[in-house]
């Protein structure tokens, strides 16, 4: 454990990206915005990304609980403080980090109607639910809890490291409709996850003994791919950042994307993101334990001195709840993404000059909503977002949102794009709110890039 937090502490420190773009979609024509829908329009000839630069941020969520929470300054001891939060979480609330960081990202125009863009990036995405029962039993022990069914589902986490290869194509069908789409080869690094558990602990009074402990129906698996090697943990990064380029394990995702204007002013977009699944057939470990076991202690015989009582419970307990070891392949499946919004343009109209050396307009200010979601292990996750956007000139822009999701019913964004020559740099703050003291915020995100783009 301590390898794989040392790893895990180091990707952190490297590349961070964060899953809900809400500022950067569809925002001032960045070429990012096309990894969020592959159907945007595009009015520029091609971009480049600048390497390890084109696109970085950070962001960390909780719910249930802040770090403030068991590291404020105040009378209390730290263990009073864990216990309240304890007291508070159940087991929807979960902690996520989601990271990613763009190697190469670049575009051109294929004709008038097409624009092909390509590139490749590293992501971690890594949720874990708290299993409030387990937390529980190994905090306050079983004494307390008699009748009371420990629940072994409540075993939920999933952590990839993966690299993405990807091609996607834009196409204008006509003035009111573009479609795109976008194929991603997926080479994972590292894959740990633990899913679909079951059964229940139990203690019950006994008849024979004070106390009597059931476990019934216990089915619970531990899968690991690209973290074992030859039974010893790969505990260098350099390895697992260089198994994200077609190195590790493969699979394949699918991204879709459409823009439709309604009229002149009004606009509907949508995107689905990540349709996709990794094949995990390298350096596999996998445990699973299965069975169910009845305890009512160990009853003493003590004319029988040379009877050993806890090798017989130890072999008894391993027959009827055996935990076994295996190299089998498995699936993962990716944390698909749905996008949808609505923006309405107002204010001055301006001409904006365009691959085709002609002028489209345009206007300078627009409002609207997007409506997020993501499929995780337990659950759909959702955000709302208002937003407004302005164009200060043809090189300026500025967005501000506001979020409503699992975190925060006042999450304020802020994004601004400028461009300078054909260097455009953008940065992106989110969560305004909390910035005093991040501490005491649930959710923190941090984005920005540079881009060259060519008119």
């Amino acid at each position: 454990m301590k390898n794989i937090l040392l790893l895990f502490s180091f990707l952190l420190s490297i590349q961070s990206y964060s899953q809900n773009k809400q500022v950067l979609y569809d925002f001032a024509g960045l070429p990012q915005t096309l990894l969020i829908n592959p159907g945007l329009e595009t009015n520029y000839k091609y971009h480049v990304g600048v390497p390890l630069l084109s696109g970085f941020s950070s962001e960390f969520g909780t719910t249930g609980f802040v770090v403030s929470d068991i590291f404020a300054v105040d009378s209390r001891t730290i263990n009073d403080k864990i216990a309240a939060v304890l007291e508070d979480i159940d087991t929807r609330d979960y902690i996520k980090l989601n990271s990613q960081i763009e190697i190469l990202n670049a575009g051109y125009r294929y004709d008038e109607e097409t624009y092909l863009s390509f590139g490749f990036y590293q992501e971690l995405d890594g949720i874990v639910y708290f299993p409030q029962d387990i937390i529980t039993l190994a905090n306050e022990g079983n004494g307390a809890y008699l009748n009371k069914s420990f629940d072994a589902s409540q075993i939920l986490y999933k952590l990839d490291v993966l690299g993405v290869i990807h091609a996607g194509i834009t196409r204008k069908i006509n003035d009111k409709l573009t479609i795109g789409g976008r194929f991603k080869i997926y080479s994972s690094a590292l894959n740990v996850q633990s899913t679909n558990n079951s059964g229940t602990f139990t203690t019950t009074l006994g008849n024979n003994n004070i106390y009597t402990h059931y476990l019934d129906n216990v089915n619970v698996n531990f899968k690991t791919s690209g973290l074992i090697k030859d039974d010893e943990y790969i505990d260098d990064p350099s390895t697992y950042l260089k198994s994200t380029f077609l190195g590790g394990n493969l699979g394949v995702g699918l991204d879709f994307g459409i823009t439709y204007h309604i009229n002149k002013q009004l606009q509907f977009s949508g995107s689905i993101i990540d349709v996709g699944f990794v094949n995990h057939k390298k350096n596999i470990k996998n445990t699973l334990t299965a069975g169910s076991f009845t305890f009512e202690g160990i009853e003493f015989e003590y004319d029988d001195s040379n009877r050993n009582y806890w090798d017989e419970l130890n072999t008894a307990f391993k027959e009827q709840l055996p935990t076994t070891e295996n190299a089998e392949s498995y699936v993962s499946w990716r944390p698909a993404k749905l996008n949808a919004a609505l923006k309405y343009s107002f204010g001055e109209k301006r001409g904006k000059y365009c691959y085709d050396n002609t002028y489209k307009d345009f206007y300078t200010d627009a409002f609207g909503a997007q409506l997020y979601s993501v499929f995780r292990p337990l659950s759909q996750q959702f955000a709302l977002t208002g937003f407004y956007e302005k164009s200060f000139t043809n090189k300026l822009h500025v967005k501000v949102t506001y979020t409503v999701d699992d975190y925060s019913y006042y999450n304020i964004g802020i994004g601004v794009s400028a461009q300078i020559w054909k260097l455009n740099f953008y940065g992106i703050l989110d969560n305004l709110a909390e910035m005093s003291d991040i501490s005491s915020a649930n959710n923190v995100s941090l984005q920005f890039g540079f881009n060259l783009i060519f008119n």
